[in-house]
């Protein structure tokens, strides 16, 4: 058989639609039930839903007045604080396309963002790193949250699959891409409710992440106000080992965040928490490891789901369809999978390129500005994610590595492209290769491997990364080499120096 699933299709998206309409669509009924809580051991700040909507539509009405119009982009330079949602919110509720990015990003990656999405606005905190030569007005966070008190815009309806909202994820060629997405994406993260989270009302669902992650803003603040539930964001300055004592304290009952984050924690006694359900974890594989010390310690299970930002989680556990021990999960219900070889789908258990549906209403529509890259993508019905897996009968999907040599930093995929462009411009450098490499059982790291010309000090190597890279896409480890292993056509070899470097870190440690 045909390592193909089809778990039927997800009720149509509404028409007309808007993304940020959808989110706040029970603010009216819910009015005064709080939305958010920014927490530490006691609540730092509380919106309710009311309050919540009106923030959202008096900046729309602002970004309006700014002289903005539908289909304008809108970029993003906010950081850890309640600004960030309700100016992305506000933005689409005005048919205003948002382009969030990253606050560590350097000042040339972001004029890299502004060459590729020209916006008409930037939304900017003090301190966050904005062109030198911005191409646009730049409105201050403090002025932009001085549009929360203006009269309510109305929500700009249309079309479901017009664009929505822009993203950016490492792209194969070494460029990040414009991952461009509908308004209805927010209709198919309906399908992680009950296929993924276990996700109801009266949840109150604490996210570890800052508020400017995708992971943060979808998981722990959209999904939970799509529903009518609580979020739950810790304050600035909370570190991992107090988490424990918070889940705690806010009676949390839903507890998501990246599995760095969950060995961080751990490494503290928990605090009975009879409140929690379970734990729920993205971004990169939970180590079994990990997974068990969680169980031990709460008493309650952590379900995993995977994804990407072009299709953000599709396939996952959950409480009423655990996975597999050694799987990924299942695709949700209402999404249907594929698993690819050269010649189309392959056997049930042979390893091919995990492969999801055009019809997804959760699939990306297109990379901004990249219609070569894109089209390189699809294959017929299906948008390959170059990630490797294998089917079993029963639709459970096991994770064999990937297709190409993208990176995992921290939960963020990171071209070794992007890295080796930056490196290879250092006039003391020849070549480099960068690897994910694996430094002990669950951590794994960026690493460079470098030819060089004469003499070059890794402290040198580690400026030049930092002045031109985020600080999650830097290497952690610099190796100095005589050459790269390259294949008789020329072709780098990155699979061969990860190798070698892994079985070198064995071999130190048992002498």
């Amino acid at each position: 058989m045909e390592a193909v699933f089809d778990h039927g299709r997800p009720p149509p998206c509404p028409a007309p639609f808007n993304l940020a309409a959808y989110v706040l669509s029970r603010a009216s009924e819910l009015g005064d039930k709080i939305a958010l809580s920014v927490v530490s051991q006691r609540v730092e700040e509380a919106w309710s839903y009311g309050a919540l909507e009106a923030a959202v539509r008096g900046a729309a009405t602002g970004l309006l007045e700014h002289g903005l119009q539908a289909g304008d982009r809108l970029l993003m330079r906010l950081g850890n604080s309640v600004e960030f949602p309700i100016c992305y919110l506000a933005a689409l509720a005005a048919d205003i396309i948002p382009v969030p990015a990253s606050s560590l990003l350097t000042e040339n990656e972001v004029s890299q963002i502004c060459a590729d999405v020209a916006p008409s606005l930037i939304v900017a905190e003090r301190g966050i790193s904005v062109p030198a030569d911005a191409p646009c007005p730049i409105l201050s966070a403090e002025a932009f949250k001085a549009l929360y008190e203006l009269p309510p815009a109305r929500y700009a309806m249309g079309d479901p699959d017009r664009p929505g909202y822009i993203i950016y994820t490492s792209g194969t060629s070494g460029s990040p891409r414009a991952v461009t997405h509908a308004h209805r994406a927010i209709w198919a993260r309906r399908m992680m409710w009950d296929g993924w989270y276990g996700l109801n009302e009266d949840d109150r669902l604490m996210h570890a992440g800052s508020f400017n992650w995708t992971y943060t803003l979808g998981t722990g603040l959209l999904d939970p106000w799509s529903r009518g539930a609580t979020a739950l964001i810790p304050a600035k300055g909370i570190t991992p080992d107090q988490l424990g004592a918070l889940i705690a304290a806010h009676e949390t009952t839903l507890f998501a965040a990246a599995p760095g984050v969950y060995r961080q924690l751990l490494r503290t006694p928990l605090c009975k928490a009879p409140s929690l359900r379970h734990g729920l974890s993205a971004g990169e594989k939970l180590p079994e490891a990990t997974r068990a010390a969680w169980e031990e310690a709460t008493g309650t299970p952590v379900f995993e789901a995977f994804g990407m930002s072009e299709c953000s989680t599709f396939v996952s556990g959950s409480p009423d369809r655990p996975a597999p021990q050694g799987t990924l999960g299942f695709p949700q219900e209402g999404r249907r999978v594929a698993v690819l070889g050269e010649d189309g789908c392959v056997p049930l258990g042979e390893p091919g390129v995990l492969s999801i549906s055009r019809r997804d209403p959760g699939l990306m529509l297109f990379y901004w500005g990249a219609e070569a890259e894109t089209a390189a993508r699809f294959n017929g019905e299906w948008f390959l994610t170059g990630d490797l897996v294998s089917m079993a009968a029963d639709g459970a999907l096991t994770y064999l590595g990937r297709a190409d040599d993208m990176m995992n930093a921290g939960g963020i995929r990171v071209s070794p492209l992007e890295v080796e462009n930056v490196l290879n411009a250092h006039p003391n450098v020849a070549e480099c290769a960068a690897v994910e490499v694996s430094v002990k059982a669950d951590t794994t790291v960026i690493a460079a491997f470098y030819v060089p010309i004469g003499q070059v000090e890794q402290s040198d190597l580690e400026q030049h990364a930092a002045e031109k890279l985020a600080r999650y896409k830097c290497p952690r480890i610099y190796a100095e080499v005589e050459a790269l292993p390259k294949g008789a056509n020329g072709k780098l070899l990155r699979r061969h120096l990860r190798t070698a470097f892994e079985r070198s870190q064995e071999l130190g440690k048992d002498s």
